[in-house]
């Protein structure tokens, strides 16, 4: 594989578009009460507005396929700076907006160019650097994602005590020096226009069990983000300042597993895949059985180490399968399942709880899920090649 000219510069510029599709969701969580109440007067607005702060994943899920293949068509970097553009133009908006029907329909374009942006940077990592140098940067991308949300939720709060809830918008502005950036550092990968046939000649089951597994995994993953709270006041009754501790450590081990993805070099995506939902399995189990804030924190943040090790392993895998010029859609798709996981993991967990008897019981449920996933994994893995040997 010839060297792209790629350099770690490229790779910071990357990992800075990684933290937008992160913020537009968890800046908001701070000021959601405020939300609530500003438009307690809309009928139906206890569920409008947390629709208009979920929404963004929704669109990420539907449309980063279509932004895969656009990126495939007309070049990643054109792309990918238009979206930063819309993205800061309508995520900013709602800062000035009344409505609340308004302000959903400007949280949809900032989903639409959410996804465009998710989609084209992961892409642009698998144009620009190859074996060692692509896994360390998709490991760096899933642990920037988790230690920025940290950041963004506080930054999102002193906005809000400040300026009330809209402040927090103010934070999309920061995609337009992002843009500048882009604009001045990154290339339009030289491939992207030039191997058609290749594209075309790819089938999409190649990478189908992937996009299933993916799906999964972030079903696993957000139940645990979103109902965390919950999951802790099944044990005693918890403040938002001990939620808040307890959310920082998860994503904490979200980046602790995607250094151990890093260090790991001859294990096959296989085993990775049974390493990573053991760690889940038991995770699930533990808070399950666990009669304390403090423990339960501990086993959720196993659960989430085992995702932080699962999220690289699968896009990594999806990567090395893909043909440089269907990497866009390809990607598109990984994003797309991903954030549909997002989406509809509360959903399916409200679902379960409503059938089994209480949120407790999804506890056990997932916990069995993740073992009896375990387990075909570990079997798979029997003489499956290294992950890392090699990569286009």
């Amino acid at each position: 594989m010839t060297d792209t000219g790629a350099k770690t510069l490229h790779g910071a510029v990357l990992m800075l578009a990684a933290i937008l599709p992160t913020m537009a969701i968890v800046s908001l969580v701070p000021v959601l009460p405020l939300l609530l109440q500003e438009f307690s007067a809309v009928e139906g607005s206890e569920f409008l507005v947390p629709i208009a702060m979920t929404i963004p994943a929704l669109c990420v899920a539907l449309f980063s396929p279509v932004a895969g293949w656009l990126s495939d068509k007309l070049g990643r970097k054109p792309v990918l700076l238009v979206s930063f553009l819309i993205y800061g133009a309508l995520g900013v908006l709602p800062f000035v907006l009344t409505d609340l029907f308004h302000i959903i329909f400007a949280r949809i374009g900032l989903g639409i160019a959410e996804a465009a942006i998710m989609t084209v940077a992961t892409a642009m990592i698998g144009d620009y650097f190859h074996g060692e140098r692509r896994e360390r940067w998709v490991a760096t991308q899933v642990a920037v994602s988790s230690l920025s949300a940290i950041a963004l939720i506080a930054l999102g709060g002193a906005l809000g005590e400040i300026l009330g809830s809209r402040g927090p918008f103010l934070l999309y502005l920061l995609a337009f020096p992002i843009a500048l950036i882009a604009a001045l550092v990154l290339f339009e990968p030289d491939h992207v226009h030039h191997d058609a046939a290749e594209a075309g000649g790819f089938k999409l089951t190649a990478i189908l069990p992937l996009l299933l597994t993916t799906l999964s995994i972030a079903i696993l993953f957000y139940t645990t983000i979103v109902n965390l709270g919950p999951f802790l006041a099944l044990t005693s009754e918890v403040t938002p300042a001990v939620i808040g501790i307890a959310g920082a450590a998860v994503n904490v081990g979200v980046a602790v597993g995607s250094v151990v993805f890093g260090r790991v070099k001859a294990a096959s995506g296989q085993l990775l895949l049974g390493l990573g939902l053991c760690c889940m399995g038991l995770g699930y189990l533990g808070a399950g059985v666990s009669s304390g804030v403090v423990p339960v924190t501990l086993f959720a943040v196993l659960i989430c180490l085992g995702a932080g090790l699962l999220l690289p392993t699968l896009l990594t895998w999806i990567l090395k399968l893909l043909p440089p010029a269907a990497r866009g859609r390809g990607t598109g798709m990984w994003t797309g399942m991903f954030f549909l996981g997002q989406f509809i993991a509360p959903i399916l967990a409200s679902a379960i709880a409503a059938k089994a008897g209480g949120l407790g019981e999804v506890l056990y449920i997932y916990a069995g899920i993740a073992l009896v996933l375990m387990l075909a994994a570990a079997i798979a893995a029997r003489n499956a090649p290294p992950l890392k040997a090699g990569a286009n």
